[in-house]
């Protein structure tokens, strides 16, 4: 009988698992289905420039995304954005960090229970752990459909807002421990679960996480290219 699972990691995706952003990939594939428009794409890369040349945060640069996925998401089908994510996957699958590779193999064989929580949509996100993390549990923002599969654009569930709240009401549920729980992330938006875990990671952290991490004594890490490095 297998031993049942009790610890807990919680990671964040875009950042920090992933070299690059889900929600980025997945408005660029909707554009190239003529799902989006092309105007969508040219915000999508006003927004990645400005970021890419210091002009704003890369967390202004995530909220912006979040922000043009909802605007052009309404009177969409379910069934496209799906079918973008399926062809996304494949595609980007194994561009990972070294890091989040090595510590995710460290808890498999540990057996720890390994969940993921992400502000990109829940569909790009599933579609991610079912053929590539097989995380036990993901969670990603849920935008509203009507009775015939289309979109609103009414956000149900955002969890960069409250990641934590997201993680104590997982716990709680599934009756799970913090002892020995680990949590790595890379904003100021993963702080709610970096704080309530006993082993914080600030990996490649912006810097509002940055700041925080030192100030309350946190790990910070660091990957560049194929060396990864700590501050102390």
């Amino acid at each position: 009988m297998a031993k049942k699972k009790q610890k807990i990691a919680i990671f964040d995706i875009d950042g920090t698992i992933f070299r690059k952003n889900l929600a980025f990939e997945l408005i660029d594939e909707l554009v190239w289905m003529k799902v989006f428009p092309k105007e969508a794409r040219k915000k999508l890369g006003m927004y990645y420039a400005v970021w890419l040349e210091h002009e704003g945060t890369y967390e202004v640069y995530r909220k912006a995304l979040v922000d043009l996925y909802a605007e052009y998401i309404v009177g969409c089908s379910a069934e496209d954005v799906k079918r973008a994510s399926q062809i996304v996957v494949p595609f980007h699958k194994k561009r990972t960090y070294i890091f989040a590779e090595r510590l995710i193999k460290k808890f498999r064989k540990e057996n720890y229970n390994i969940i993921a929580i992400s502000g990109s949509p829940v569909e790009i996100v599933e579609e991610y752990n079912n053929n590539y993390l097989k995380f036990d549990k993901v969670f990603g923002s849920v935008y509203e459909t009507d009775e015939n599969g289309i979109y609103t654009g009414k956000a149900l569930f955002e969890p960069p807002k409250n990641k934590g709240q997201v993680v104590k009401q997982y716990v709680f549920e599934n009756g799970f421990i913090l002892k020995d729980s680990y949590g790595v992330g890379d904003t100021e938006s993963d702080t709610g679960f970096l704080e309530i875990v006993e082993n914080p990671i600030a990996f490649n952290p912006n810097q509002n996480l940055k700041k925080i991490a030192q100030q309350r004594g946190w790990r910070i890490v660091v990957e560049k290219k194929d060396v990864i490095y700590e501050i102390e």
